[in-house]
Order: structure tokens, then C-alpha cells, then sequence
């Protein structure tokens, strides 16, 4: 049975990650580059003020919302997003990189990020500009419904934006258990057996039981727990992967150079065919920059929608950060570490280690921290990966929201939670095809509705570009609806500006 799953899952994941896929996501990247006159490049400096910059100088990005409001702060949001964005992929989906594509693999990762912060920034900017409010007052914003409100707008589109935001919620539910749930417990339950021998179906008890504490609570209790878990397991991560790079530092003119001879087919990787050593190095370096970072698969732009920031293109910066913090930092440093470690030939790509996933970065670990490098990257794992296992939990549930309406949300969080266990004890193969699987089928329809909404992105982010540089007093765009437009415009006029 689990053979004939995998055949099929190949099958579905060979078309949506092949050339229509790759092309589409990569396309989609340069569209809103263009169409956003490369906003992360020419106002590097004004989003990172805005962002990370931010969170040490204006209060209100981290301060946390009244009770009686059910939305969260934009550091919440942004710690809630990296939750579920920084994950295994960061630790494990390097590694398959490079196994599967030689170093080069990793230039081509870096490309696809820095187009992605173009796409995630217009998910979030279209998020918050098409965001509604539900039963219980929460905003509930997200692929879904731009591609309903937004693409359905459009003449002759009614009917293919419900058609697409529909399939986009199932595939958001498929993926959720599988991305953000089975892949990321059984890489937990898989790791603490081999570093602490602890049995899997303990961690799985264990996690089930935390998961149920945390997800049932809400949100507001999920971006609680992951405005505290992200940055100390992100700072502790950078600190222990950076000590290995320095350890290593008489290594890096090779590494970089390695990386750009893989890239560009200078030498073949493996030994094989070079224009194959091309395409494996595009294709996983694509892969993996999409499965880390999640720009194009229309999945962050739910927790970020649910910020108390009335701007969609403030919200649309904290995307670009997202992707910039997740994989030119951290997946860097996980390159970094691996190609560095002496456990790559880095004269032909082959692999020297028999390790794999997190068993090489583990290794890499372990030729400065010894015996304690492979207990470190458990560690990492299992924070990494439980927090994207919370991030996860919101992504779906507002999916199924949309499908079935706010009180079947509890139905999915119990079922959401009862899968932990079974991801802890399945196939870890199995877990991981699922997952790239349902990345691809999530990305198509988002795609499709970024792209046909790329002009109302253009148009909002050169509204926000006048009035910020070159002092315009034009009416902000806060909304596709009148109602909420109206009302943040009226709440804008009365309180000091900090969204």
C-alpha cells in the first residue's frame, strides 16, 4: 500500500516540481521584482529599518495586542511565520541539497530566494489588503481569499477564483499534515531514538500531549509560545553554526568557489553529465529554497494577515525579512558548515561522509563540538521542526475555515494533533515526498492569483512609495473593501502612526 502512495506521489511530484513548476515559481519571483521596481534591492535599507530594525526602536512591533483583540503583533506574526518557515528544511533539506545536487545547488538556492522575498512580500501585501473578519472577530486572510475576492473580481474570473481558492484550502489541509506535521515529527522522533535513545512513540505521546496545551488555545496562545521559541532556538542555532564556520574559516575561498563552479556546470557534479549536473543543481537548489522558505506556496501569509498592522506593504517587508533571515542566513550557515567540514569533495561534488539529512550536518557539527554535534543538531531539530509543527497548525485550520466554516476549526486542530503520533513512527521517505508534493500542488493556483493580481500589488506598493519617500498625502491603501477601508483610514487619523 505504501509503495503504490509513493509511485503516485512521485508521479503527481515529478509534474508539479518539474519544468511547469520550477519555471512558474522562478517566474512568478521576477514578475513581482519588476512589477514592485525591485523594492528589495533599491529600499534594502528602509525594510530592514522597518523590520528587524524596528523591533529594538518602535514598541509597538512587539507589543502584544488587548485581549479583547483577537489579532497579534507584527512580531508575533513575523515569529509565528519563521515558526513554520524555519523548520527541518533549514537542517535536513540543505543536506538532501547538496547530496542530490552537488554544492552548486546552493547558488541556485540563493537566487530563488532573493526573487522569493518579491513573492512572499506580495502574498502578504495582498493578504492584508483582502483580509475579512470572522464569527469570532479574528482576521482571517490568506490565498484563499485573493484568489476568491481578488482574482473573482475579475471579469469572466468569478467562477475560477472560487474553483482556485477552494483547491488551494485542500491542498493547504493535504499539506499541513504533511509539511507541517509528519515530516517534522518523524525528523524529532527519528533523531532524539539515535542521539538520546528515546523510543519514537514516546516523543510522539510527549509531542501530542504539548501540541494539545499549545494549538488548542488559539493563536494567540501559539504566537505566545513562538515569539519566545524562534529567536532563542534561531540565535542559538546562528551561534553554534557560526563557531563551526569560523573553526573552518581557512575553507571558504574553496566553498565559494565550489558553489559557483557547481552552479554554472564548470565541473559536473557527481562525475555525471554536465548539462545533468546543471539541471539536479537548478532543481534541488529550487526545491529546497522553496520547501525552506515557503515564498510561493501562499502559507505564511495566513498568520501574517492575522497582524494588528493596518498597511499591507509594512506587512509585505516583514515577508521579505522572513525569507531573507531564513534562507540566506540559516540555510547559508547549514551550507556553510557541511562544505566546509572536509565531508564533501568539493572538486567534484561526490560525497565523502556516508551520512545523510541531519546524521551530515550532525557530522559537520562533530569535527569542532565532538560527541556533543550530533546532541546539538537534535536539539535544533527538535525545536526547529516543533515550531513549524505549530505554524502549520494555524495554516490549516484558517484552510479549513474557509472550507467549512470558524467552528469546524476544532474538529482539524483534534484530528491536526492526533497525526503527530503517526508522524513520529512512519516512513521518513514517505514524509518528506508527501511534503514536496503538496508544496507544489499548494503553489500553482497562489501563483496563478499573485500573478493576476500583480498590478493591484504595483499599485499599492507605489502608494505606499509616495507617501513614505516622496511626501504624497494621497489616502493610503488599507483595503479591497470599503467598510474596513473607511474604518482604518478614520482609526489612522486618530492615533500616532507605527502601521
Amino acid at each position: 500500500m505504501l509503495n503504490t502512495i509513493s509511485n503516485i506521489n512521485n508521479a503527481v511530484g515529478g509534474v508539479v516540481w518539474g519544468v511547469f513548476g520550477i519555471s512558474l515559481l522562478f517566474i512568478a519571483g521576477i514578475v513581482m521584482t519588476i512589477v514592485n521596481k525591485g523594492f528589495q534591492f533599491f529600499h534594502l535599507r528602509h525594510w530592514l529599518k522597518e523590520t528587524i530594525g524596528a523591533v529594538f526602536s518602535d514598541k509597538h512591533i512587539t507589543r502584544h495586542t488587548e485581549k479583547e483583540d483577537k489579532s497579534i503583533s507584527q512580531f508575533q506574526s513575523l515569529c509565528t511565520a519563521l515558526a513554520a518557515t524555519i523548520g527541518t528544511g533549514n537542517i535536513v533539506g540543505v543536506a538532501t541539497a547538496i547530496i542530490s545536487g552537488g554544492p552548486g545547488a546552493i547558488f541556485w538556492m540563493w537566487i530563488m530566494a532573493i526573487f522569493g522575498m518579491m513573492t512572499n512580500y506580495s502574498e502578504n501585501v495582498l493578504g492584508i489588503f483582502y483580509r475579512r473578519k470572522n464569527q469570532k472577530g479574528e482576521w482571517s486572510g490568506g490565498a484563499m481569499y485573493y484568489l476568491r475576492d481578488g482574482l473573482g473580481s475579475k471579469k469572466h474570473c468569478k467562477t475560477l477564483g472560487k474553483v482556485l481558492a477552494v483547491l488551494f484550502s485542500c491542498f493547504c489541509v493535504l499539506a499541513s499534515f504533511g509539511i507541517g506535521n509528519m515530516s517534522q515529527t518523524n525528523s524529532i522522533s527519528g533523531n532524539m531514538e539515535s542521539a538520546f535513545g528515546i523510543p519514537t512513540y514516546a516523543t510522539g505521546i510527549f509531542l501530542v500531549i504539548l501540541s494539545a496545551v499549545v494549538i488548542l488555545g488559539g493563536l494567540k496562545r501559539v504566537a505566545i509560545v513562538t515569539e519566545k521559541v524562534v529567536p532563542f532556538m534561531a540565535i542559538m542555532y546562528i551561534v553554534g553554526a557560526l563557531a563551526v564556520c569560523i573553526a573552518h574559516i581557512n575553507m571558504f575561498g574553496t566553498v565559494f568557489a565550489a558553489i559557483f563552479k557547481g552552479a554554472f556546470g564548470l565541473k559536473a557534479v557527481g562525475g555525471g553529465i554536465l548539462g545533468y549536473g546543471i539541471r539536479l543543481a537548478i532543481t534541488w537548489g529550487f526545491k529546497r529554497g522553496a520547501f525552506s522558505n515557503e515564498a510561493g506556496l501562499g502559507s505564511s501569509v495566513m498568520v501574517h494577515s492575522n497582524s494588528n498592522v493596518k498597511e499591507p506593504v509594512k506587512q509585505g517587508m516583514w515577508g521579505i525579512f522572513e525569507v531573507f533571515a531564513d534562507t540566506i542566513i540559516v540555510c547559508s550557515l547549514t551550507a556553510f558548515v557541511i562544505l566546509s567540514s572536509g565531508l564533501v569533495d568539493l572538486e567534484t561534488g561526490q560525497m565523502i561522509s556516508a551520512n545523510a539529512g541531519s546524521g551530515l550536518v550532525g557530522e559537520a557539527f562533530a569535527t569542532v563540538f565532538g560527541g556533543l554535534g550530533p546532541k546539538f543538531i537534535a536539539l535544533a531539530i527538535l525545536l526547529f521542526a516543533y515550531s513549524t509543527v505549530l505554524g502549520w497548525s494555524h495554516y490549516g485550520a484558517k484552510a479549513f475555515e474557509f472550507l467549512f466554516g470558524t467552528k469546524a476549526m476544532s474538529v482539524y486542530k483534534i484530528v491536526f494533533i492526533i497525526m503527530i503520533f503517526f508522524g513520529c513512527t512512519m516512513s521518513l521517505d514517505l514524509a518528506w515526498e508527501l511534503s514536496d508534493t503538496f508544496n507544489g500542488l499548494m503553489m500553482i493556483p497562489n501563483l496563478l492569483g499573485v500573478l493576476s493580481l500583480s498590478g493591484t500589488v504595483g499599485k499599492i506598493t507605489a502608494n505606499y512609495v509616495r507617501r513614505t519617500f516622496k511626501d504624497s498625502e494621497e489616502t493610503p491603501m488599507y483595503s479591497a473593501f470599503p467598510d474596513i477601508q473607511k474604518e482604518q483610514t478614520e482609526q489612522s487619523q486618530t492615533e500616532i502612526p507605527c502601521a
